[in-house]
């Protein structure tokens, strides 16, 4: 997966709360297994004002003119900021792959939902938690100030406002070092892969019935 060292992004604010993975990627584009596809589909009952289906072209759509994402000041935003119990509801990994196909690298809110958070980090994608006055805060400043971006410096564990506000965060050790390195859960394994190499011989010399 793409590493995630530090970012320099435009913001898109999402001024809701209990946002919910059926909102970010809709039930009826959930066909594949695969991680490509689905960022054109992103809050697709809210970014377009018909309903959408496997296969449209969704050049020929509708879209919501008041809807976030289609504001031409956030058009090519990289960080997504939010309200509390963001990703809540079921457990597709397909929200975390629309997300990230979209260009969308970090969302920043007071609370996920605990199924979503841990996606996150196993595509590249960093969820962000800073307390609720400081999200509060990023709102009002991006209200007023057109091209708002923000700074997410990972290694730091910093988030820097175009103002200078310097806003610390928390991340478990583990997951910071896989985001850094881009270790998805496959490629965590793939560096065992000479020990893993190393047992099957083993165990072909110890029970070679089981390889016959």
């Amino acid at each position: 997966m793409q590493a995630f060292t530090r970012l320099d992004g435009l913001v898109v604010p999402m001024d809701r709360a209990n946002v919910d993975t059926d909102a970010i990627i809709p039930k009826q584009f959930l066909k594949s297994i695969k991680r490509t596809g689905f960022g054109p589909h992103l809050f697709d009952e809210w970014r377009y004002l018909d309903r959408g289906e496997p296969g449209m072209d969704n050049s020929q759509r509708s879209p919501n003119p008041e809807f976030c994402l289609n504001l031409p000041r956030y058009q090519g935003a990289s960080i997504l900021l939010a309200r509390e119990n963001f990703g809540c509801g079921s457990s597709r990994e397909h929200a975390v792959w629309a997300l990230d196909e979209y260009g969308i690298r970090c969302v920043i809110a007071p609370s996920f939902a605990d199924i979503f958070f841990t996606n996150c980090f196993k595509s590249g994608l960093l969820p962000l938690q800073l307390p609720a006055e400081t999200v509060d805060s990023l709102f009002r400043e991006i209200t007023t100030r057109p091209g708002y971006r923000l700074t997410v410096d990972l290694l730091a564990q910093s988030v820097l406002t175009p103002k200078g506000a310097v806003f610390g965060f928390q991340i478990d050790p583990f997951r910071k070092e896989c985001l850094i390195n881009g270790w998805d859960d496959i490629e965590l394994t793939l560096r065992h892969a000479e020990d893993i190499r190393a047992y099957e011989a083993r165990r072909r010399q110890q029970a070679p019935w089981l390889f016959q």
